[in-house]
């Protein structure tokens, strides 16, 4: 009998993510090794991938993390040289848009210039080994901004925040090592995916969150901006399987990654309220300050290309992520009440 095939490697930055971590779980389930680059932290932020942990020291141990930033590249140089990864998935980024005009620099330092030199450190790789490393570049449906929807691989851009110009810059810089250097560089123009492990400061999970608050009785209102933006949301754990398979092609390419159907920020709270009996309108307050200087108004994919050449197609509806994300912040919320009554945490924190 001959020997087992050997455990693919990936390699992931931003795996201490929302899509980190559900990525690196679809992987482990398909025997992958995984790698992952975290930036050191005084505080522990490897929350999503706890319940997947397993100490280096133990030999069933097929995920792997290693100190490294996207800001500097000899530790990426280091990193693709030691792992010698079959795949490398760019997800790590500066995400927030509203955050990406309060830090321009930064955003721009992390998500253009960053994805600029992971891609110089696999071409090196690839250029000294002659091995063949494939690349996933995690692109964003704000690159399309004020184009209007419905928007698929062939839509003009136009970005309208720092972070949608520096994911644009990205693009563009995967798009053109793989025209000059051959290299498989894939390009997932993924438009907004959420589940019960997104940051609590985006929109989605801000809702549901305070859904679970003010339903257990530890916060009265919830402050918002606008409340018109229309987005095409998506659950990650869908998303991450279309991440998988552009990787598994054989030749590299750009795809749209969608549900193809939009609500806006107010249907949403709809939503989300009414699932547990609330009229949001009792306790949504809009404040200015989360308006942006340039907003996007609707964002709506065309996925046809990935689901016609990849056989992708989304699991999740538009209801069913809300309940979701709802059901899981209604547990945390008791879960913290228990810690309010024990007089551990103070509730008047939250408005």
């Amino acid at each position: 009998m001959g020997e087992a095939p050997k455990a693919k490697k990936a390699l992931i930055t931003g795996i201490t993510g929302q899509d980190g971590s559900y990525l690196t779980e679809f992987l482990l389930k398909k025997n992958y090794e995984v790698h992952g680059i975290i930036r050191r932290s005084s505080n522990f932020n490897t929350q999503r991938l706890d319940h997947i942990y397993i100490d280096p020291h133990n030999t069933q141990a097929r995920m792997k993390l290693h100190y490294g930033d996207l800001t500097d590249a000899s530790s990426l140089r280091k990193w693709v040289d030691a792992i010698s990864p079959d795949e490398v998935y760019n997800l790590a980024a500066q995400s927030h848009v509203g955050v990406s005009f309060e830090n321009p620099d930064y955003t721009a330092d992390v998500v253009a210039k960053g994805a600029l030199s992971l891609l110089e450190a696999v071409r090196i790789h690839i250029e000294n080994t002659g091995r063949k490393v494939k690349y996933y570049q995690a692109g964003s449906s704000e690159m399309y901004g004020a184009t209007p929807p419905p928007q698929n691989e062939n839509t003009p851009f136009h970005p309208r925040s720092p972070y949608a110009v520096s994911k644009l810059a990205a693009h563009w810089y995967s798009v053109n090592y793989r025209e000059a250097y051959g290299m498989f560089a894939c390009n997932g123009i993924l438009f907004n995916h959420e589940s019960p492990r997104r940051g609590e400061n985006f929109v989605t999970r801000k809702i549901t969150r305070a859904v679970g608050r003010i339903k257990i009785g530890l916060q009265k209102k919830l402050y918002l901006g606008n409340l018109k933006a229309s987005r095409d949301w998506g659950f990650a754990g869908d998303y991450v399987e279309a991440m998988w398979l552009m990787v598994q092609q054989d030749k590299p390419d750009d795809y749209v990654v969608a549900t193809d159907d939009s609500h806006t920020v107010e249907e949403f709270l709809k939503e989300a309220f009414g699932y547990v009996g609330l009229d949001w309108k009792e306790h949504v307050l809009i404040d200015p300050r989360y308006f942006r200087p340039s907003e996007v108004d609707n964002l709506r994919g065309d996925s046809s290309k990935a689901r016609k050449l990849l056989g992708w197609a989304p699991k999740v509806g538009f209801k069913q992520l809300v309940a979701m994300m709802v059901d899981s912040d209604l547990e945390l919320a008791k879960r913290e009440k228990v810690l309010v009554d024990a007089g551990y945490i103070d509730s008047q924190q939250q408005p």
